[in-house]
């Protein structure tokens, strides 16, 4: 399974992400290219800073198998649904600046030190740092596709 611990696929996330530009276009889903920068570093600040988001009754009741099944697949739906504090609605994000932001946090994956099972996903719950990298990988690709990148 492909991780964003492996050095090798975060340089290639990183020569996919400098290929976006503010004209990029989705392929589906209501985000703008900015906007999914947005989400995206959000995301990884999620794990790199240990955010702590409220877990829903259902990501409680089902999230672990959820998460287990995505692994399987590594492939998010698209339009999956996403939580509320990262639903990205503003206009005007300096896209240059997500992006250098984003890819910051993704270099971060070389020196990744917390233990396992100390990060909570707000969905899936407890991750290991092998569920980490392997998620972080499937949710950043899934976007990148979103843009056809």
């Amino acid at each position: 399974m492909k991780t964003l611990f492996d050095t090798a696929q975060r340089q290639k996330f990183v020569q996919r992400l400098e290929q976006l530009t503010p004209d990029s276009q989705s392929l589906w889903g209501q985000m703008t290219v900015a906007q999914m920068l947005r989400h995206l570093r959000l995301w990884e600040e999620m794990i790199h800073e240990n955010k702590i988001y409220n877990r829903t009754l259902i990501g409680r009741l089902i999230g672990p198998l959820i998460l287990k099944q995505v692994l399987k697949t590594p492939n998010f739906r698209r339009n999956s649904p996403t939580i509320s504090e990262m639903r990205i609605t503003e206009t005007g994000i300096d896209m240059t600046e997500e992006r250098r932001k984003l890819i910051s946090l993704l270099d971060r994956y070389a020196n990744y030190d917390k233990p396992d099972y100390s990060f909570i996903h707000p969905f899936f719950g407890r991750m290991s740092r092998e569920q980490i990298g392997q998620l972080a990988y499937i949710h950043l690709n899934h976007h990148l596709q979103q843009f056809g990148i």
